[in-house]
């Protein structure tokens, strides 16, 4: 799925967006921590979600510096996320973990334009490319999680 976040025209949608698409990672996550056997993949999906309820954080108070409502929660979309990782636990952790990875992708995108987009100021973009790098992380574990 390719997505448009991080392409707005306002640093404002800019910020409210990038929200709605991490509540909507925070939700695929709890679903992945629920549906894992390992013990060890939970505790490396607990971290990387605690990533991202970081990224929510930062990107609340950037809001709040905007005087922009910061959303509480994802949309649709998140169901479309939690349903591939309720899915792949049919199958089992690895095909979890690779459900988990494409859903990185659309997030790895979003705060890759993020990073360059000129509605942002020059310190929410080097956020943004510090989120890239996360994301870029989390697929790379997912990734090879997936493949061992």
């Amino acid at each position: 799925m390719v997505t448009t976040v991080g392409t707005e025209t306002t640093f404002e949608k800019l910020v409210q967006n990038l929200l709605i698409l991490e509540h909507d990672a925070i939700a695929a996550y709890q679903s992945t921590i629920e549906r894992l056997d390992d013990p060890a993949a939970k505790a490396k999906i607990a971290e990387f979600k605690g990533d991202h309820e970081a990224h929510v954080a930062e990107l609340t108070r950037m809001a709040g510096q905007l005087g922009v409502a910061a959303p509480q929660e994802g949309d649709l979309k998140e169901y479309l996320t939690t349903g591939k990782v309720a899915l792949a636990s049919i199958i089992g952790d690895r095909s979890i973990l690779k459900a988990m990875s494409t859903n990185e992708i659309e997030t790895k995108m979003a705060y890759d334009h993020a990073s360059k987009n000129a509605a942002a100021s020059p310190e929410a973009q080097a956020y943004f490319a510090k989120a890239y790098a996360d994301e870029d992380r989390h697929k790379t574990w997912m990734d090879a999680a997936a493949a061992a």
